[in-house]
């Protein structure tokens, strides 16, 4: 009996067990979800007749080569800084090894011994790493096969709130990992344009943003992912122009995300001392210049906004000019007591829907004249546990886990998604569940 394991039962993981759970079913697998959190575990697995659930700590080396050696494939959904941990003790026990999470210097180190063992190691197989690879990479190709040659690519995503779930100023609401929203865009952004190597330091991101329309959505802000030119090569598009990878977020979240950063909120690299009934009004006097006055209004001073500005205004929302809205954290980090804060303020509630939107620009030439087009994807969440974000994440991995016990991917190696081998039975499959792209010319 072919024996699957998932490692983690977070917000990410609902889709892609229950369709690892549907196709074990059909196929006679079992699938082991695994976490430390027992009521995560039963809350995902519900009884199936298909689903063992096991209390698993990464970290004992001993429970991590017996459950990893007893398995036919293992998909990580642990935090990307332990990846590397089940990875190679796959490796060790030829094992295969799939996550969403982008590829680490660490984990392509393997990538000699995986194909040398007959091993796939698949990384970056979610939402954006993942589908945004997939889908871009069929179009990119379709292009090629009509003689056309790409001079511009860019694409954007964001994991956002749907509509009718949209009641906060920010147009914003979390519905994955928040750590990572808080440290979003941090390190320097590299990307081309115009034939042009482009950097953008982390404290002047968020005042470079692009705005972005996307049909059945509406318009957003855009600004630019970490490293972009690591796609150019992987992607067969040396030699392109332009070629730029950012984030999706709602219209005016973008320069009050700027204020927090230019005042250091959501610095990590440290902690910051506070008394022990301090309150958010006692982290910004942190750091504010010495003065007279309120801390909204030597906040207003120090940014030079006016206090009715759209800045002003959602920062005020989120409680941090509020004395009586309390610090809930001792020595932390100035990035983690933000991220208590917009965990509560941000929560996205029993009955909220979320929403992914995606959208790709190719500018490409065919025998000297220039064609523009789009390609856009949104999807809705059904509810707080059944999110846009789970589905987009989960299913690609939970069709590429399928294909790979049906013996049908032969890959070795470390890779990510974009051969068509990978991007063409997962993305037709997707389309079935409701994912599909809508393409438009410009």
């Amino acid at each position: 009996m072919k024996k699957i394991l998932v490692l983690g039962a977070g917000r990410s993981s609902s889709a892609l067990i229950a369709y690892l759970l549907k196709v074990s079913a059909t196929n006679g697998w079992k699938l082991t979800v695994a976490d430390a959190d027992e009521k995560l575990i039963n809350g995902k697995l519900k009884n199936h007749p298909s689903g063992i659930s096991l209390i698993f700590d990464i970290n004992n080396e001993e429970q991590r080569k017996k459950e990893i050696g007893s398995h036919h494939l293992v998909i990580s959904l642990l935090p990307p800084h332990l990846h590397i941990l089940a990875a190679r003790e796959c490796l060790n026990m030829s094992v295969p090894f799939m996550t969403a999470s982008y590829v680490s210097q660490e984990i392509q180190a393997l990538d000699k011994e995986a194909k040398e063992r007959g091993l796939l190691i698949l990384m970056e197989s979610g939402l954006d790493p993942g589908i945004d690879h997939m889908s871009a990479m069929e179009e990119i190709d379709k292009i090629k096969a009509e003689g056309g040659s790409l001079i511009s690519f860019k694409s954007y995503t964001g994991g956002l709130v749907a509509p009718e779930s949209d009641t906060n100023p920010w147009h914003y609401k979390i519905s994955w990992n928040p750590r990572n929203v808080v440290l979003a865009g941090q390190g320097t952004v590299k990307y081309l344009e115009n034939g042009i190597y482009k950097y953008v330091p982390y404290h002047r991101l968020f005042s470079r943003i692009d705005n972005i329309e996307v049909d059945d959505a509406g318009r957003f802000e855009g600004y630019l992912n970490r490293d972009s030119l690591k796609y150019i090569e992987l992607y067969g598009l040396s030699g392109i122009d332009t070629f730029i990878r950012g984030t999706l977020r709602g219209e005016g979240y973008c320069s009050a995300w700027d204020c927090l950063v230019q005042l250091g909120l959501t610095e990590d690299s440290y902690t910051i001392d506070l008394p022990s009934d301090a309150a958010f009004t006692n982290l910004m006097e942190s750091y504010l210049p010495a003065g007279t006055g309120s801390v909204i209004d030597r906040t207003i001073k120090y940014l030079g906004l006016p206090l009715q500005s759209n800045e002003i205004q959602l920062m005020k929302w989120l409680g941090l000019f509020d004395p009586g809205n309390k610090i809930k954290l001792s020595n932390a980090t100035p990035a983690q007591h933000l991220q208590s804060l917009l965990e509560e303020k941000w929560k996205l509630e029993t009955n909220d829907k979320d929403r992914i939107v995606m959208i790709h620009y190719f500018e490409y030439k065919i025998g000297g004249e220039i064609f523009r087009k789009s390609s856009s994807l949104v999807v809705n969440g059904d509810d707080q546990i059944n999110t846009a974000m789970a589905k987009t994440v989960g299913l690609p991995l939970g069709i590429a886990a399928k294909l790979l016990m049906e013996g049908k991917i032969k890959l070795a190696g470390v890779h990510v998604p974009t051969s068509k081998e990978l991007y063409y039975p997962i993305l037709r499959e997707l389309e079935q569940e409701g994912i599909k792209f809508k393409m438009k010319e410009l």
